[in-house]
């Protein structure tokens, strides 16, 4: 009795044992102790498509107005930096209404009308784009007259000065500019100094210039071209190589020349002239009035 009792106590713990193990088993082989974590995947799918090069088209007009600029000017557009290093100019031209291939990114595109400039930045972002830059600018022309007669473009020159403070010729903008001439510049007033010939006939003017217009300028001088002469008498052939000097009545240098005859524009009022000739010196005064040109004779006698 007691060994059947034990054998089926040994079958109730087979029994109940068995079916755990043979399962523990079965799921450990099939499978594996060391599942890894499902993942979901999609379609692949194109990388995007680069931005591509687009035009870029540009225009100046005059700040305050539509009036288009048409003449004079430079473009250039710079890459926009921002690493400190010098940016590089990627396009130029000097048409009145440019086009530029750029590709994608940040430009500084500038526009200059003879010393007045305007500058802006853009993004280009492969989509055509048309922009404005605003110039504040105007211009001048200038010519020289005596009385009513206008001084010969060759013989008169004007250098243009930005006053600062009270020195009206505070800084220069440029020198030796042409009559008739059309030089472009920021709006604002401007010294003008005029000089006839190379002595001292000067004159000196401040002009306005306004936004958008050419301010013509004459200015009248009071002066005149005198040929100096070295002669043994009135009305007698000059002497050649003859060295003069004119001076103010205070003994101030005005011109030196050389020469049987030489021309010198002088402005209105009175001068010594001093001749020498053969070691010999001869010297007169003379006046001189505003648009009489006339020969100045010094008469080679002994004093």
């Amino acid at each position: 009795m007691t060994r059947g009792l034990t054998l089926g106590a040994a079958l109730m713990v087979v029994g109940l044992a068995a079916p755990g193990r043979a399962q523990e088993g079965g799921f450990h082989n099939r499978i594996g102790p060391n599942l890894p974590t499902p993942s979901v995947t999609g379609p692949d799918l194109p990388p995007p498509a680069p931005q591509a090069d687009a035009p870029l088209s540009l225009k100046a007009v005059f700040a305050g107005s539509d009036k288009p600029l048409r003449s004079g000017l430079a473009w250039r557009i710079y890459e926009d930096r921002t690493d400190g290093v010098k940016p590089n100019i990627v396009a130029r031209s000097e048409a009145a209404e440019p086009s530029f291939t750029l590709a994608p990114g940040a430009y500084i595109a500038t526009v200059t009308y003879g010393f007045a400039s305007a500058s802006k930045r853009l993004t280009m972002a492969g989509n055509p784009v048309s922009d404005g830059l605003k110039v504040n600018a105007g211009a001048l022309k200038l010519s020289g007259a005596i009385g009513d007669l206008k001084i010969a473009p060759a013989q008169v020159a004007f250098a243009v000065f930005v006053p600062i403070g009270t020195n009206s010729e505070g800084r220069l903008v440029r020198s030796d500019v042409k009559a008739g001439e059309l030089l472009r510049l920021p709006e604002g007033t401007y010294h003008v100094v005029s000089t006839y010939g190379e002595s001292n006939a000067i004159q000196r003017a401040d002009l306005k210039v306004e936004n958008g217009k050419v301010t013509d300028a004459t200015l009248s001088h009071h002066a005149a071209t005198v040929t100096l002469k070295l002669v043994a008498a009135a009305g007698a052939e000059a002497f050649a190589g003859t060295a003069f000097s004119v001076l103010t009545p205070g003994g101030d240098t005005i011109r030196e020349a050389i020469g049987a005859f030489p021309q010198v524009i002088l402005a209105e009022g009175d001068y010594v002239l001093i001749a020498r000739h053969d070691g010999q010196v001869y010297t007169r005064e003379f006046k001189v009035e505003s648009g009489m040109d006339r020969d100045i004779e010094v008469v080679a006698k002994a004093s």
